[in-house]
């Protein structure tokens, strides 16, 4: 049996990281990896589907050249040198973590599965592993549901969309939230024909109705086809290719084409962990239930990252090491409920979000102020000639504090940070809608919005 201070498992946002610190501290930690270091960001999240989305993009203006007085003539899309360069981009910082891992004194790298024997020891390779102090950060993958004809189709997920180097002729997408959604403009604008295949009334549905409409607008403008309410969903084979079956009864409405994307959603990678050897317990779906400060039920492990349910995105799992890295190490008091929802949507033009959406503001009974404003009246946004979109922010009658916002539109995903660091100091509105931004920005509209809040209908 080997003894460590830390025992670590999973090399995503939080594990490498919280490694570093315990190592810094001159403690003996073990950072154990089954498969490829960084996590799901670095090889089948952000950083590749985030490249592939600057590719499309620089296609997308490509064609639209004459509208910036330009021609280019013939334009050819070469998926293998679109590929080779997300390749590079994932390969860049999969390689910079773990030589930042094995380079680290006091941290000793072991690749492999882990699995609990018992509270404080785990089995990796045949060999125990013990320690006082362990961290699960194994991350999630996507659900593949247990629908008709699934063992019967070829299908794609995420991480199998990594892999492949050609245009799908017509790729079908089951799911119409974020996964779903940035593939399907992704591989529109390569140049495949793409379906949207979405159980629910609308896209993304945890999102108010205005920014789900305006998004199927912006994708609808560019040829992607989205079929909603579908029902009975299920996967068959045609000739050449295959089909979404979308209704009930004896002869269904469906979608014939040549690839299937299922983007319905992730569960955690828990299963195979030998929980139950160390008592750790696991709501229905899987995820490792914690406290506000991480905690699993069995003192002295903690869980990190999206297999503890708290959040869902790289930033929530690095700052899942954050919280306890300060708690641990700087005897601070951090928890996750301090923290304010905030995520972006990278279709183009983004999304960013932050607080709580219309819904969440009328459920909570509490009185608010609201303002929109179109991003065709933003300077910024016509002189770029991207001017789809809207920004809305709702704030507290009462404190006037700002409770909530959508922006849907250029610059969006960067934008939201100057309404998400006022929410953080819990100031009120009056504070951005005083200050002097500079011009031209999309950010310099923020105080004229703000001065256009009136009562939240």
């Amino acid at each position: 049996m080997k003894h460590f201070d830390a025992i670590i498992i999973g090399t995503g946002q939080a594990g490498p990281p919280l490694a570093a610190r315990f190592a810094g501290a001159g403690k003996a930690v073990a950072i154990i990896e089954r498969h490829k270091f960084g996590g799901t960001c670095v090889n089948t999240g952000c950083i590749p589907t985030k490249t592939l989305v600057a590719s499309a993009y620089a296609i997308h203006v490509a064609r639209r050249g004459a509208e910036y007085g330009f021609a280019i003539g013939d334009m050819r899309v070469d998926m293998k040198r679109v590929k080779a360069r997300k390749d590079a981009a994932s390969a860049r910082s999969n390689k910079g973590v773990e030589e930042w891992l094995r380079g680290t004194t006091n941290c000793t790298v072991i690749q492999g599965h882990a699995r609990f024997q018992s509270s404080n020891t785990v089995v990796v390779n045949d060999e125990v592993l013990q320690a006082d102090k362990i961290y699960i950060n194994v991350g999630g993958r996507a659900s593949v549901p247990e629908m008709p004809g699934i063992h019967d189709v070829p299908f794609l997920t995420n991480s199998s969309m990594m892999d492949i180097d050609f245009l799908p002729q017509h790729l079908i997408i089951v799911g119409g939230s974020y996964v779903g959604l940035e593939f399907a403009q992704i591989y529109r604008r390569l140049g495949s024909e793409v379906t949207i295949v979405e159980m629910g009334p609308r896209l993304i549905g945890r999102e108010d109705e205005d920014v789900s409409q305006a998004v199927r607008e912006i994708l609808e403008a560019e040829g992607i086809h989205i079929q909603l309410n579908a029902k009975c969903i299920s996967l068959v084979k045609r000739d050449g290719g295959v089909a979404v079956r979308m209704e009930c009864g004896e002869d269904p409405k469906e979608v014939a084409g040549t690839h299937i994307l299922l983007a319905v959603g992730r569960v955690p990678n828990t299963s195979d962990l030998g929980l139950e050897g160390a008592g750790v317990t696991t709501d229905q779906r899987g995820y490792i239930i914690v406290d506000d400060q991480l905690q699993t039920n069995v003192p002295g492990i903690w869980a990190l990252g999206d297999c503890n349910g708290r959040g869902a995105f790289t930033h929530t799992s690095y700052n899942d090491y954050e919280i306890v890295a300060d708690n641990l190490f700087n005897a601070d008091h951090r928890r996750v409920s301090d923290r304010i929802q905030a995520y972006a949507l990278y279709i183009d033009p983004p999304l960013g979000r932050c607080g709580m959406t219309d819904a969440e503001i009328r459920k909570s009974g509490r009185r608010a102020l609201a303002a929109k404003y179109p991003m065709s009246q933003v300077s910024r946004a016509y002189e770029k000639g991207e001017t789809q979109g809207f920004i809305k922010i709702c704030a507290d009658a009462e404190t006037k504090q700002i409770l909530g916002a959508a922006i849907l539109g250029v610059g969006g995903d960067e934008v939201i940070h100057v309404l998400l660091d006022v929410m953080y100091a819990k100031a009120p509105y009056m504070v951005i809608q005083r200050a002097m931004h500079i011009h031209p920005t999309v950010a310099e509209y923020l105080p004229t919005i703000l001065a256009k809040l009136g009562p939240f209908a």
